[in-house]
């Protein structure tokens, strides 16, 4: 639902922004901010993805959990793709995305909420193992007690004879 909602919201966005700068400022200017951002926006992210790929070099190398900076560089690269739409409103989520508090709080608020589901999924049984343990007696087909082979080597409920 979320996903269809964004491709529906996000382009019936892009186009009253357009209308609304276009009418300001004209169609060549408006043209030239979209090109001018999509320019600095590839600067951005190739110098923070530089930088995050350092970060996550170190914090590999130190022993050190790379999670935040696996995640920052999956959210620099989506900001990339945003930066590469035409649009203001992409534009200003890619923009938004290449700053590095930015990401954090983006990180931190999904940790939460995966954190919460977790723990909501263990207090509902969702993610226990669990282990069976079951005591058993190779029978010999040469007992008195022993139960009946079949013609094939599986028991009656397909358990293999040994």
């Amino acid at each position: 639902m979320w996903l269809f909602l964004a491709f529906v919201l996000v382009p019936i966005i892009e186009i009253g922004l357009f209308i609304q700068v276009g009418g300001l400022i004209g169609l060549w200017p408006t043209l030239a901010i979209v090109l001018l951002t999509a320019m600095i926006g590839t600067y951005m992210v190739k110098s923070e993805g530089r930088g995050v790929l350092r970060d996550l070099q170190s914090s590999i190398n130190r022993m050190e959990d790379p999670s935040e900076h696996l995640a920052s560089g999956a959210m620099i690269l989506f900001a990339g793709a945003l930066l590469l739409t035409p649009g203001f409103f992409t534009d200003t989520m890619g923009i938004l995305l290449l700053i590095p508090g930015v990401r954090s709080v983006v990180f931190n608020q999904i940790k939460a909420k995966m954190q919460d589901q977790r723990a909501r999924g263990q207090s509902r049984g969702g993610f226990q193992s669990q282990t069976i343990v079951v005591d058993y007696e190779v029978l010999d087909e040469n007992q008195p007690n022993a139960r009946p082979s079949n013609t094939n080597e599986h028991g009656p409920s397909g358990w293999t004879r040994h």
